[in-house]
């Protein structure tokens, strides 16, 4: 298959005006400048004026959380917000979880996302859920434990069993101890090992919020508070920031997502550059509970992998006007307007390659170039310089005209492979005569 498109955004490497992407089964084999030679091929279509940029990468999500949207107002304390979720949670059953996942897999779809690292409370939904998708995801298998009740060796044996259980394709399941305050330190150290022994990405949800923060810090706060009365063992808090508690349980390192880390002591940073943790911010929902601003700035410039992720839908606010959905889009649009400063350029490359890296799939998903998997998505684009073209991006909404996974066409299909001659449907144009090839921009 061979597409031409008015402008290539890979992130692999410069833009290309005029361009010719060739796709070999589910990968791209070249991106190049347009040849007029590729006429002569029949599998050719011509998108048209757009942009054609990778499929975005979701690096944290809840799908299973999707129907819960709207159902709370953004709390006072974050442990309110947590009592809240966990009682909705115990009135849901099996039907309602699948109806969620799929809901919340049908709006990443539609709105560009291709890849999701997906936090699934509910290992009962899977491998069904993956085949009811055409997305990419990677299950993180939630473990809690903070009580004698389940030894952690026995939590991490059973989940481990359920990933050897499960298939390895499309999609696949890894580990994902839930956060410091919800587990005791010894499940987390035997997650860290057997991540490493199986080659496993791990997600963890970590300095979150200020309450936990201070429940780690100082031994305080009402985190330490709620939590000491459920019998938690509370030796594991005091002087430490629950990134360092992580050090201490050897659970960084390039496998490891820290999700949220909206707070940070000193040293944290450079725990994190060193051990090539990567970090996944979710806009949406740090502007929700009204955490303090998130320290982007600092984590760039230590060097530290950012990537970008919807969260659940219940910790979203509502939009007057507009439905709740996951969109990749409309996260990138809130920290567009956190960070007004920040490059376009840079936001989508959160949204793309960088999660891809996190998730371990640095060179195959979230950017155009060879070898990569062939995920794409078109934005209607009449020209201009590079820059505009991702500021035009960025602010886009609506119906995305094209979307594709692993070189297989998501809703309407622009041509027919099967056909001896293309057919052009309305908004698809055929190529009759090219139009002159400038060189690619940088």
């Amino acid at each position: 298959m061979i597409l031409r498109a008015r402008f290539v955004l890979p992130f692999a490497g410069p833009p290309v005006e005029n361009a010719r992407i060739v796709i070999r089964g589910s990968r791209i084999a070249a991106v190049t400048a347009w040849e007029q030679r590729s006429l002569s091929r029949r599998n050719v279509v011509d998108l048209g004026e757009v942009l054609v940029l990778p499929g975005l990468v979701n690096a944290h999500c809840h799908l299973d959380y999707t129907d819960m949207a709207g159902h709370f107002p953004p709390p006072k304390r974050f442990t309110d917000w947590l009592k809240s979720i966990t009682e909705t949670k115990s009135g849901w059953d099996y039907a309602d979880y699948a109806a969620s996942w799929r809901r919340g897999a049908e709006m990443l779809a539609a709105t560009g996302t291709t890849t999701v690292g997906d936090i699934e409370a509910v290992p009962e939904l899977l491998p069904e859920a993956w085949t009811e998708t055409s997305l990419r995801v990677i299950s993180f298998l939630e473990m809690i434990g903070i009580t004698n009740r389940r030894r952690p060796q026995e939590i991490l044996n059973e989940t481990l069993r359920l990933i050897r259980r499960l298939p390895h394709g499309r999609s696949w399941a890894a580990l994902s101890p839930h956060a410091p305050y919800s587990t005791l330190p010894e499940l987390l150290r035997l997650s860290a090992g057997a991540a490493r022994r199986h080659r496993l990405p791990v997600s963890i949800h970590v300095a979150e919020s200020l309450p936990e923060f201070e429940m780690f810090t100082r031994r305080q706060g009402e985190m330490f508070e709620w939590l000491a009365r459920s019998t938690r063992d509370m030796s594991d808090c005091g002087g430490v920031s629950p990134v360092r508690h992580l050090a201490n349980c050897r659970l960084l390192g390039r496998n490891v997502l820290a999700i949220h880390l909206n707070y940070l002591a000193k040293g944290d940073l450079s725990l994190l550059a060193r051990s090539g943790t990567h970090v996944v911010h979710c806009p949406r929902s740090h502007y929700y509970f009204g955490h303090d601003p998130f320290p982007l700035a600092q984590l760039l410039r230590a060097g530290v992998n950012v990537s970008l992720g919807t969260d659940s839908l219940c910790s979203v606010c509502k939009t007057r006007g507009q439905p709740l959905e996951l969109n990749m889009f409309e996260e990138m649009r809130s920290l567009k307007k956190a960070f007004p400063q920040l490059r376009s350029e840079m936001i989508f490359r959160m949204a793309t390659v960088n999660g891809a890296k996190a998730l371990g799939l640095e060179g195959q998903a979230g950017e155009i170039s060879r070898y990569a998997w062939a995920d794409l998505i078109t934005i209607p684009w009449k020209g201009g310089r590079h820059q505009k073209a991702l500021d035009h991006a960025l602010h886009f909404s609506g119906t995305l005209p094209h979307r594709m996974i692993a070189g297989r066409w998501l809703g309407a299909t622009p041509f027919e492979t099967a056909r001896p001659a293309l057919r052009f449907p309305s908004g698809l144009r055929k190529s009759t005569k090219p139009a002159p090839v400038p060189a690619p921009r940088a």
